[in-house]
């Protein structure tokens, strides 16, 4: 497959700007996608707003420098707009995944009924025949509870009048390129938007990635059919920080089950001895343990879990031990 050329794409949209459909999303803090119906009047504030902006911006400054990178090597350079698979951005790629095929279960969104303030973003579905069959793209903006006046709370400017907001709910979508995501590729033009809109954090998701493979590659390990190790430790900060700090592989496997037995914790085998992580309580267990983060008092004969530990120095007159 071609590399990805954003300016390609900009100048193709260019072309057929006019002749879009648009449907509107919100979406939550879930990524639950909901559908927005619209009046025809604002078909071309919503054009200009997510379309135009993104494709004149590319258009005008592909002429002064502007440069598409991988988002990987992503610096925040000037004059740079990145690019990363939108498999690589779990979040993104569920939104589009129940757009695109669970259409006929999204339900139209109401206050009412799920709240603006649990609203995380804004998507517009760009669609347009080409000459395969039918395309489409997606621009997606923040949109923050703060955006929405709520009618019974708010007036409106009417010449030189107040009156009451004839709305139940008003908001103001908010100016500036933030993320399209167009044939299975995000284009981010705004990196600190686009992270916060879908809580990527790159190099967190490097060293969970690492840490994973050490962990399959040293342990044999169980997982229920269709959740991996990686989508366990996906916003996982605290344990991930935690398995920086433990030497994978210092402690075998025949151990750290001994170990798991003598603390009488319930970690458990399959029939070929692979450890079953079921979920997130089990993964933390096994990281405890890997840790050596449980013990049983000499004084009390109870077990404790140990939620942060200091090597102390070695007693005076004693050799250090290992």
């Amino acid at each position: 497959m071609p590399e990805f050329d954003v300016f390609q794409w900009a100048n193709n949209v260019d072309e057929i700007k006019n002749n879009v459909s648009v449907e509107l999303f919100l979406f939550n803090k879930n990524y639950t996608p909901y559908k927005v119906r619209y009046s025809d009047v604002l078909m071309q504030a919503i054009r200009s707003l997510f379309m135009l902006e993104a494709v004149e911006y590319v258009i005008k400054e592909a002429d002064k420098g502007l440069e598409c990178r991988e988002y990987e090597l992503s610096d925040g350079e000037d004059k740079v707009i990145y690019r990363i698979a939108l498999d690589k951005v779990g979040r993104a790629e569920t939104l589009i995944h129940l757009i695109e095929n669970e259409y006929k279960d999204i339900a139209y969104f109401t206050d009412d009924e799920y709240e603006f303030k649990r609203i995380k973003g804004i998507i517009a579905k760009f669609s347009y025949p080409g000459d395969d069959g039918q395309k489409s793209f997606y621009i997606a903006k923040n949109i923050a509870s703060s955006a929405a006046l709520k009618g019974k709370l708010s007036w409106e400017l009417n010449g030189e009048s107040f009156e009451p907001l004839t709305a139940d709910l008003a908001i103001k979508v908010p100016e500036g390129n933030e993320t399209a995501i167009v044939d299975g590729q995000i284009v981010i033009f705004n990196q600190s938007k686009f992270e916060k809109l879908f809580q990527f954090d790159y190099k967190q998701q490097l060293i969970s990635e690492q840490k994973a493979k050490e962990l399959e590659e040293t342990y044999k390990l169980s997982f229920p059919e269709g959740l991996t190790l990686n989508a366990l430790l996906e916003d996982k900060k605290p344990l991930v920080k935690k398995l920086q700090n433990v030497e994978i592989g210092e402690m075998t496997q025949e151990q750290l089950l001994d170990y798991a037995d003598e603390m009488q914790l319930e970690l458990m085998t399959d029939d070929q001895g692979k450890i079953i992580i079921m979920d997130d309580k089990d993964l933390n267990m096994f990281v405890n343990l890997l840790g050596e983060d449980y013990f049983v008092s000499p004084v009390n004969g109870r077990r404790y879990e140990i939620k942060s530990k200091k090597l102390l120095d070695e007693p005076e007159g004693e050799p250090p031990r290992g």
